[in-house]
């Protein structure tokens, strides 16, 4: 039996998988109930009265190029968090199986767990050096029910890299009894490769990616999950058959022109050297007790008075966010790093 029929619940292996409307682009379609007219809404709307692909193959070898990997280790579908839930649902059975995070992290992690009826451990950055990874802890707390455990990095809402080799050996001791994943949203972001080039070498190693944070897709809702090819055909059989919306597609498909990358990476050289400036300028600011690294597009920053540095940045016109609900957080606000004209108003505000 392979390694991913052993971890994943048997329900799931077993499962007979829904049979979408087939894709024959070339034939006109008759086969799946849908409307033979556009909707009415101008030329935007032409083709929405059509399911779109399931797994669209034009999205997938883009992300596979991009990310170097090969087409069969890509799932798409609605951004980081659609993946994190189908993970969920394909491993863990409800009251007997468990997933592993790191606080403070992404929260979507302990939450998709949570609805899934699984077990949330913990094994918690060590906020005294930096909120470095505690690789002990993470193996020691894993127990034979964990099969899912979930790295962050660069973290959510700390904004630091977690150390690359740390990961990787986490991995290769877990291997056979559990999937690491590495979500690596803002990696973009940060001045290190992605470990996407490492799932063919480490099977039981899955990364996450999105476009919603450099490429400026937020709204659009289009993630990937980059692992196994074993891993993928699983997660295919309980993904929704069409995840991923026509409109969502062909914002995608544009982001990935060679002219659009080219202007995403102007952006991105752009925003680092705000990051730059605001990661300098904040900690000069009365009230501002620490800032904290970040490879990330935003600063976490520590204030005497966090919900004074709240009110005064609603009162300037800017939302920044309250990150004291986060453990071992309890002065802390999570700064998005925005355009000059924005980062130096909210300065201002707080000078």
């Amino acid at each position: 039996m392979s390694w991913v029929r052993a971890l994943a619940r048997p329900d799931i292996v077993g499962l007979k998988v829904y049979e979408h409307a087939a894709w024959r682009p070339e034939l006109e379609r008759l086969h799946a109930n849908e409307l033979p007219w556009s909707p009415l809404g101008g030329d935007a709307a032409d083709g929405l009265n059509r399911y779109p692909e399931p797994q669209p193959r034009s999205l997938i070898h883009r992300l596979a190029a991009l990310y170097g990997v090969a087409p069969e280790s890509v799932l798409v579908g609605r951004g980081s968090d659609e993946a994190i839930d189908l993970i969920c649902r394909a491993f863990c059975r409800a009251g007997h199986d468990g997933v592993l995070v790191c606080p403070p992290t992404f929260g979507m992690y302990a939450v998709s767990a949570r609805i899934q009826g699984a077990q949330v451990l913990e094994a918690p950055l060590r906020s005294a050096h930096g909120f470095a990874l505690d690789e002990a802890a993470v193996l020691e707390r894993c127990a034979p029910s964990t099969k899912v455990v979930f790295l962050c990095s660069p973290n959510n809402p700390t904004g630091n890299l977690l150390d690359e080799s740390a990961m990787r050996r986490i991995a290769r001791s877990l291997a056979g009894r559990s999937l690491v994943v590495v979500d690596e949203a803002y990696i973009e972001f940060a001045d290190r490769a992605s470990l996407a080039g490492a799932v063919r070498e480490q099977p039981n190693l899955a990364v996450l990616r999105t476009l919603s944070k450099a490429h400026g897709l937020a709204g659009a809702r289009c993630g990937a999950l980059l692992a196994d090819p074993e891993v993928i055909a699983l997660l295919r059989k309980i993904i929704p058959p069409y995840a991923v919306a026509r409109l969502t597609l062909d914002a995608a498909l544009a982001a990935l022109e060679p002219t659009a990358l080219e202007a995403t990476h102007a952006r991105l050289a752009t925003l680092r050297q705000e990051r730059a400036r605001m990661l300098r300028e904040l900690p000069r600011l009365a009230g501002v007790e620490r800032v904290w690294p970040s490879d990330a597009n935003f600063a976490l920053a520590e204030f005497a008075d966090a919900g004074a540095a709240l009110a005064r940045a609603a009162a300037a016109g800017l939302l920044v966010r309250d990150a004291r609900s986060y453990p071992g957080l309890a002065r802390a606000v999570r700064i998005s790093i925005g355009t000059p004209r924005q980062n130096s108003r909210l300065l201002d505000a707080w000078s």
